[in-house]
């Protein structure tokens, strides 16, 4: 079977300022006017108009002495040219707005923690100010979030705890407390405060370690410095899947403060009062990243950040 033939459109033998000059005298239907308009002389524009006739290889005008107008192939030709003139102008317009971090994309990855607690205010309060700039919004564990930002998949990401690489910039963006997630019900559930301790012979419900494993290694170490390593009974990929599970009655579960965001009947959120650690979200990206969008999205979670 032979290849389908494609036709190669031939090289243009006029340039863009001739068919500006073109449009000005399609708009005036007087070279006078148009010199004028150009700040050039008529002879001048007179060739210049010459010469593009020449390149498109058809008349575009019909002179006399009395009058110019154009010929139907020089209408049709004046048209498109103004809508090539238009999308010209729009492309500088977009060439300038994405050097200056005002048009352009952005991929932003996410974990649980950063979704539920402030990165929704940041990227709200973000697009009110650059509408032109496209969000693309990934979900991804913190361990896989690291290789991602060094091979460039993506542009910036929230993580739990410092992306310790030379390569990285690091701006901590939140702290979230632990919290006791229990059952309504529960005998704890009536206690303004519980201790980690107290939670010690309760069946857990906990995130998975291919989507929660740094959030695990928090975790359990606030149940060490308790005494007790968690009796763990079901895991889930998500905080809904973790949250649906307790109100469930499935087990208790040592969770972020931001679940306190969400709302989820059946499930008791309680202060933990003796967990000395917190969850710290960090926003990561590569420092040589040239990106001028990456640049002002950077200032906006600055901002958020110093906030807290």
């Amino acid at each position: 079977m032979l290849p389908p033939v494609t036709s190669t459109p031939p090289a243009l033998k006029f340039d863009m300022r001739q068919a500006r000059a073109f449009v000005l005298v399609a708009e005036e239907l007087h070279f006078g006017r148009a010199a004028e308009r150009l700040y050039m002389s008529q002879p001048a524009l007179s060739r210049a108009i010459r010469q593009l006739e020449e390149g498109v290889g058809v008349p575009l005008l019909e002179r006399s002495t009395r009058r110019v107008r154009l010929t139907p192939a020089g209408d049709a030709f004046a048209a498109e040219c103004r809508l090539a003139l238009g999308h010209l102008g729009r492309a500088v317009s977009a060439a300038h707005n994405a050097a200056e971090g005002q048009e352009g994309r952005l991929r932003v990855a996410y974990m649980d923690f950063a979704i539920n607690g402030r990165l929704p205010q940041i990227l709200q309060a973000f697009r009110a100010k650059h509408p032109r700039v496209a969000i693309d919004l990934q979900f991804m564990a913190t361990a896989l979030q690291h290789p991602a930002l060094l091979e460039g998949r993506i542009d910036i990401g929230f993580i739990i705890g410092e992306f310790d690489s030379p390569q990285v910039v690091n701006l901590l963006v939140e702290q979230e407390d632990f919290v006791a997630l229990l059952p309504e019900g529960h005998r704890l559930a009536a206690m303004s405060k519980v201790r980690v301790g107290d939670l010690a012979t309760e069946p857990f419900v906990v995130g998975n370690e291919a989507t929660y494993s740094s959030f695990r290694t928090r975790m359990f170490s606030v149940c060490h410095a308790a005494g007790f390593f968690p009796n763990i009974v079901q895991q889930a990929s998500s905080t809904a899947g973790i949250l649906g599970m307790v109100a469930a009655g499935a087990g208790v579960s040592i969770f972020g403060g931001s679940a306190r965001n969400l709302q989820r009947t059946g499930v008791v959120i309680k202060p933990l009062a003796d967990a000395r650690e917190t969850i710290p979200t960090f926003a990561a990206w590569v420092a040589d990243n040239p990106s001028a969008v990456l640049r002002r999205f950077r200032d906006a979670v600055l901002l958020h950040a110093q906030m807290r």
